[in-house]
């Protein structure tokens, strides 16, 4: 990726307040999996609802549960808050109507929304997980223009044709795409053309 620094790779993971705190919680799980494996460095940032829809869905304090360096919302010394820090990729999970309005906007007035600002500006890697349904036409032209500007879009939508028979494991099934994207190994998904099914 375009300036991305060589050695351990780095990833933001971003925290809405949009409904689906459980996919923020699994794939918390993954990354920190990763982080205690030596392979991966992950930093994440939360928007100022995210930690009430988090108790909601999932019980809980955020900043306990998660077990990862976390900073403020308006902590703009954090490292990813400039491209010459050279973090790879940023997962937004989920991502709000709202946060990606002000993505596609340029407005960074979080923590949050800088540091997608800035996988943009730099050209690395940004993925976007909005949980909202309807979409109105406003949400579809912001996230149209987040796709014109590099960033992938990708709805929260499990798949079922790894016969997926549990909440968790469609929740996997979402996970897995996110993680593909960042470039994070896992086992999460029953790939297409893999006979093996995943086990419950």
């Amino acid at each position: 990726m375009t300036g991305a620094v060589a050695g351990k790779r780095k990833v933001v993971l971003g925290i809405t307040g949009a409904s689906g705190a459980p996919y923020a919680k699994r794939i918390a799980e993954v990354l920190r999996e990763r982080v205690a494996a030596g392979t991966l460095e992950v930093g994440v940032c939360l928007s100022n609802t995210a930690a009430e829809v988090w108790a909601l869905e999932c019980g809980g304090d955020i900043r306990e549960d998660l077990g990862l360096p976390m900073w403020g919302a308006r902590d703009f010394s954090a490292p990813f808050a400039s491209g010459s820090a050279g973090w790879h990729a940023m997962a937004i999970v989920p991502c709000s109507m709202g946060t990606i309005s002000r993505i596609a906007h340029g407005t960074s007035d979080t923590l949050l929304t800088r540091a997608a600002d800035v996988m943009m500006k730099e050209r690395r890697q940004l993925v976007v997980v909005p949980r909202e349904t309807p979409l109105s036409t406003l949400h579809l032209e912001n996230l149209l223009a987040l796709s014109r500007y590099g960033a992938v879009v990708m709805p929260a939508m499990p798949s079922f044709y790894g016969r997926t028979k549990t909440l968790a494991q469609a929740i996997d099934t979402v996970v897995g795409r996110v993680l593909d994207h960042l470039a994070v190994e896992h086992d999460l998904l029953a790939r297409w053309g893999d006979a093996k099914e995943k086990k419950a």
